[in-house]
């Protein structure tokens, strides 16, 4: 396995190893897999190495050179990928701490009538699990990417689901940050940045750089949490709900969470044509407003009672590249995008089918911070 993101820039900080030689081993892995998984649609090999030259240069590393104060970089070395390849129009902070661009991940290719799938410039994006299986999407290389351990980063972007989704599917951490709280050019205001990452420690670093805000150390655990299978309204198969509960009741087990059962079970109103409304231009949005006030008002009575609410991220397991058929898998997750609140995927453990299910964890506005403080509370306790 690839060393962490942590790992990697606390190496090339101590200068115990050079930016180039990280980038060189990315590309190599790249070179290696991506024929099989077609994750990426352009690969900017010389762009990379010239940056991780650069990145040395900075801190020093050229004989003689005394690297200068103030010049740590949070995320030197780093090598990401970023969704699409107008992706690194989002990832300047992520450049400015140090990281190395290496290429574009896939997104669904012209036409996709449904956004669970990906096109690299090599063929469709498979999932890493099972060739046979969408990754998710729309992030779908990105998450390919940080799970066949490309790479340890790869930005996204959640308008319904999109970074949850392939999370989920390919085993991976994707966080879904707060509506309006990162630069985002979508005009509805549902699309939002993102990450895709091995380790909630790994997204955490992420989450430092692109908000300057830290994630707590020590934060005060159980967190209270409340368990919804459906949200009311959504009929999730069997397989991965069990897979979600277990996962909960993993969490509970731990200490890392104290279920609690709210005084009125959440039902939100089906997201769905509210938030396909409000994608479509020239539509009435009258009643998708009123859909979105009536579920945000549900949702704030069942924050006021708990810090978490935990559901399935997907209702199915990942589906084959012919399509999903007459299920959204975006049922469970495209709620939030309408509400605005932030989510985390986790892994969850593996269907029969050999793919990986997820659990979901949404927070109050504003609180990416205590997300991963419990998602990292959780790999450390439980080892998901």
């Amino acid at each position: 396995m690839s060393p962490s993101a942590a790992e990697i820039a606390a190496g090339v900080r101590a200068r115990e190893l050079r930016a180039v030689d990280v980038a060189e081993a990315a590309l190599e892995r790249i070179e290696r897999a991506d024929p099989e998984l077609c994750a990426f649609v352009e690969v900017w090999r010389e762009g990379a190495l010239r940056r991780a030259g650069e990145v040395d240069a900075l801190l020093g590393r050229r004989a003689g050179d005394v690297p200068r104060k103030g010049e740590a970089l949070p995320l030197a070395g780093v090598p990401i990928a970023v969704k699409g390849r107008h992706g690194l129009r989002a990832a300047e902070p992520l450049l400015a701490a140090g990281c190395v661009p290496v290429g574009a991940t896939s997104v669904p290719g012209p036409g996709t009538p449904w956004q669970t799938w990906g096109l690299g410039a090599r063929g469709r994006t498979v999932n890493p699990w099972r060739a046979d299986r969408t990754p998710g999407g729309s992030s779908a290389g990105a998450a390919v990417a940080v799970a066949a351990g490309l790479v340890p980063l790869a930005t996204g972007g959640d308008g319904a689901g999109s970074v949850r989704i392939p999370a989920a599917w390919c085993g991976v951490t994707g966080l879904k940050t707060t509506a309006g709280r990162l630069p985002s050019a979508d005009r509805t205001g549902l699309a939002v940045p993102g990450v895709l990452a091995r380790s909630a420690s790994d997204a955490a670093a992420w989450w430092r750089v692109v908000s300057q805000e830290p994630v707590p150390v020590g934060t005060p655990l159980p967190v209270t949490a409340v368990w919804s299978s459906d949200l009311g309204f959504a009929g999730p198969d069997p397989e991965p709900l069990a897979l979600a509960r277990v996962a909960a009741e993993r969490l509970a087990a731990a200490g890392v969470v104290r279920l609690v059962r709210p005084r009125m079970p959440l039902r939100l109103t089906d997201p769905g044509p509210a938030w396909l409304a409000l994608r479509t231009p020239g539509a009435d949005p009258g009643e998708a407003h009123r859909v979105r006030a009536e579920n945000d008002r549900r949702l704030a009575a069942l924050f006021a009672e708990a810090e978490l609410l935990l559901t399935p991220t997907t209702p199915t397991p990942p589906h084959g590249h012919d399509g999903p058929g007459d299920r959204y898998s975006t049922s469970l997750t495209w709620a939030f995008n309408l509400s605005g609140h932030p989510a985390l995927s986790l892994t969850a453990g593996f269907g029969e089918d050999g793919c990986p299910a997820g659990l979901q964890l949404v927070a109050q506005h504003g609180r990416e911070a205590l997300l991963l403080a419990v998602a990292r509370e959780a790999e450390l306790r439980t080892g998901s």
